[in-house]
């Protein structure tokens, strides 16, 4: 269920800061945070080195290069955050659909990973550049992957509960 943000003594809701720290008092956030970057390190390592391969060794272009490394890496990741991190929410199963989802989803990381590095790629080795814009990508995912793509069935009747306490029938008119 999902929790109503506190108002703060003002009226005003509470900072940014606040909630974070809310969310991550709740164990099973961190934990499935904690999963989810453990599944990022081994889909990074593959990501990184397919990405070094293609553009170094390959000598393909570094947008080319990023985005075939990123497919893979991607998948992976998929198929292991659907059987581990988010296992409860997609009963271990490998769906097609959620499939298309997630790769929907993790595409703001590749934008936000594929601009980082190539910007980055100006001012300091590519390589490093790509690490950070890892970073940044890792971000992005985690977000989308846990507040958008595996949200659970629980999510949507507490997304129309919060929606009719917010405009109860009566007030329709």
């Amino acid at each position: 269920m999902l929790k109503r943000i506190p108002m703060g003594s003002s009226g005003t809701k509470t900072s940014l800061l606040d909630r974070i720290r809310d969310v991550l008092r709740h164990r099973s956030l961190l934990l499935k945070a904690t999963s989810y970057a453990c599944i990022g390190v081994i889909n990074t390592l593959l990501d990184f080195g397919l990405f070094s391969l293609a553009h170094l060794y390959v000598g393909l272009p570094i947008i080319t290069a990023n985005v075939l490394a990123w497919t893979i890496a991607v998948t992976g990741s998929y198929v292991m955050n659907s059987m581990i991190t988010f296992a409860a929410e997609s009963q271990r199963k490998l769906r097609l659909k959620a499939y298309g989802g997630f790769l929907a989803a993790q595409f703001a990381g590749l934008v936000v990973d594929t601009t980082t590095v190539l910007i980055a790629s100006y001012f300091m080795p590519v390589l490093i550049g790509k690490v950070i814009a890892m970073g940044a990508g890792f971000l992005v995912n985690f977000s989308l992957s846990h507040f958008v793509v595996f949200r659970g069935p629980a999510a949507e009747p507490a997304l129309r509960s919060e929606a009719q306490a917010r405009n109860p029938p009566s007030s329709r008119a």
